[in-house]
């Protein structure tokens, strides 16, 4: 069963095209490429930094606050620490992206 290789190699070569990559196509992509790993940095850090500022607070407030200590299981507490990490690293990641994105932009100053 199976396709024999010979026919997936020849499959595989049309499907790449005819057309060749320019120098600037692969310098874009080397650049998307940076922007996205710089995005992914920007994001991780972030999302450390949320994840410290949220669970200090609470952890220290169902700890103190009577009502926190009655009502936020342990689940509650992850669903809280969890979703100001998850929120400040989309929040990041995307603002770097986007800002990397113009950096990185091409206009035709003469139109």
């Amino acid at each position: 069963m199976g396709f024999p290789s010979e026919l997936r190699d020849a499959w595989v070569s049309k499907s790449r095209g005819f057309l060749i990559a320019s120098p600037e196509e692969d310098q874009k992509k080397l650049r998307m490429a940076a922007c996205t790993q710089e995005g992914v940095r920007a994001g991780a850090k972030a999302a450390a930094i949320a994840c410290v500022a949220s669970a200090v607070p609470t952890l220290v407030a169902v700890r103190v606050v009577p009502w926190a200590k009655a009502n936020l299981n342990y689940t509650a507490q992850a669903l809280i620490v969890s979703a100001a990490s998850i929120a400040a690293y989309f929040i990041t990641a995307d603002k770097t992206i986007l800002e990397c994105a113009r950096r990185n932009a091409v206009y035709d100053k003469t139109a």
